[in-house]
């Protein structure tokens, strides 16, 4: 073995740069959360990021210098003023958990690659099925991201309700899938991926408040069915990314149920709602689903990426993928312990000990918790806006996502002023929040992922967008002084 080897795997050094680690994140978990941190982002362009890696690269650095340099220069999830995007800010003991199963690295495409996360991932599906509502007969299996799931629930979902085999033989028929005008745009993705084209993908149109108008069903259901395409599926969004809202899944089910549709909820986002006795309401329905899709990393705390894909009738989740491998399993029958036989991916990563971890040291009650409280911080943000006279919110949230928008401006001006807000306010660095369109209207969005986020956090955030805004209201009045002079 030559010395560089034997000095990378050298346990001693991995104890000493590990302890290094974990007092550097400690560190940095304990400045993020309290808000000591100035800055949740110190925004850098493309340019420059790289330019920067290219140069530390041919530097001779300790590996904790790369380590701290790291945190210097990426979006602080864990900060109270981090209320962008929908990734949630890991629980320590599931990112301990994913350095664990990093290192130990068992693809688990077979059962002797990961006997312990397999079981743990049966336990996992089991109780996230129980949640929801499913009997004994239900199961599923974790996958790498709600995209992927999706992606695997509507392939199984072709496959049970087609004629013909279309994983062996090719599409035979033309076939369409139902989902909102607001469902994510990885439902779209999934079916042209599926070769169902663009009239594969059937968009219901959505009501006042955003979610899919279920009275349209019939209606674009039979247009389907004029143009010669079999309907198979129908998607409902739980909630939908934009507004956060959430489909009427007991609409949808009747539905599925009366023309013998496929009913799966893309459930990515907001299904760990079913956890909580406040929320789950939003869910009703939601037990009927022939398959369900829930991330982890969203707003079950654990780390990237994690996501879990629920049949109610475990028998189809092995209908999506019928290759033979006689080399991996050596036996036809279906099992539950070879996840080849049910995932797209052929190596999985051990992601079933981040879920399991939590619940083993926090109960299910922790799921709870988390959405309660960023649900109801939320609905307290959006009070808060609706209190403000400069600022116009969208409409009230079903969940932790809040779209409003600053109105003290012309209503010509209104669109590219919003926009324009954002971009100060990435710069700036001391929040970060995203932005969307809307109705050819541009908002603001904020997705509270953080439970150490509290009303002064929004209140501060509503000032400095102020002040931005009349900083930026002097700056176009002194420009166009210039310009009349």
């Amino acid at each position: 073995m030559t010395h560089t080897l034997a000095e990378a795997y050298n346990a001693d050094r991995f104890r000493n740069e590990g302890h290094q680690l974990i007092d550097i994140l400690s560190d940095y978990l304990e400045g993020a959360t309290t808000g000591n941190h100035q800055k949740v982002i110190d925004y850098q362009s493309p340019e420059d990021e790289l330019a920067f890696w290219n140069d530390f690269l041919h530097k001779k650095t300790a590996s904790s210098d790369l380590f701290s340099e790291v945190l210097k220069r990426i979006t602080q999830t864990h900060h109270p003023k981090c209320i962008g995007h929908q990734v949630s800010p890991t629980v320590p003991i599931s990112a301990l958990a994913t350095l664990q199963s990093a290192l130990l690295n068992n693809g688990m495409a077979v059962y002797e690659m990961g006997m312990a996360p397999t079981a743990m991932e049966r336990i996992v599906i089991e109780t996230i099925n129980k949640a929801i509502g499913f009997d004994d007969s239900s199961g599923g299996f974790l996958t790498s991201g709600g995209t992927l799931g999706n992606l695997t629930a509507l392939l199984c979902a072709r496959n049970v309700m087609s004629k013909n085999d279309s994983w062996n033989e090719g599409l035979q028929e033309k076939l369409a899938i139902m989902v909102s005008e607001e469902a994510h745009y990885c439902v779209t993705r999934a079916v042209k991926i599926m070769g169902l084209g663009e009239d594969g993908i059937v968009k219901v149109p959505v009501d006042e408040k955003f979610v899919m108008d279920t009275a349209q069903l019939q209606k674009c259901y039979d247009a389907a069915l004029k143009k010669g395409y079999k309907v198979i599926a129908v998607v409902g969004s739980a909630p939908s990314t934009s507004t956060g809202m959430y489909d009427n899944l007991s609409d949808i089910a009747s539905f599925c149920k009366q023309h013998q549709l496929w009913f799966h909820v893309d459930a990515a986002h907001g299904g760990a709602a079913i956890f909580s006795a406040k929320y789950r309401s939003l869910l009703k329905g939601i037990k009927y689903a022939d398959s369900v899709v829930i991330d982890g990393h969203k707003m079950m705390a654990t780390s990237s990426i994690t996501t879990a894909l629920l049949f109610k009738e475990n028998k189809n989740s092995y209908k999506t993928f019928t290759q033979k491998a006689q080399y991996l399993w050596g036996r036809e029958e279906e099992d539950w312990y070879n996840m080849a036989r049910r995932t797209f991916e052929c190596t999985k990563s051990m992601m079933s000990l981040r879920f399991y971890a939590i619940i083993n040291a926090y109960g299910t009650d922790f799921f709870s918790d988390y959405v309660n409280t960023l649900y109801d911080s939320a609905k307290r943000f959006a009070k808060m806006i609706e209190e403000q006279q400069d600022f116009e919110l969208l409409l009230t949230p079903d969940s932790n996502i809040v779209c409003f928008r600053y109105t003290n401006t012309d209503m010509e001006e209104r669109n590219a002023f919003n926009k324009k807000l954002r971009e100060h306010l990435l710069y700036d660095g001391a929040y970060y929040i995203v932005e969307t369109t809307i109705n050819e209207q541009h908002y603001l969005r904020v997705t509270v992922m953080n439970p150490f986020t509290q009303r002064p956090h929004f209140q501060q955030l509503l000032d400095k967008i102020i002040d931005i805004a009349n900083q930026i209201k002097s700056t176009d009045e002194i420009i166009q002084g210039h310009i009349s002079k």
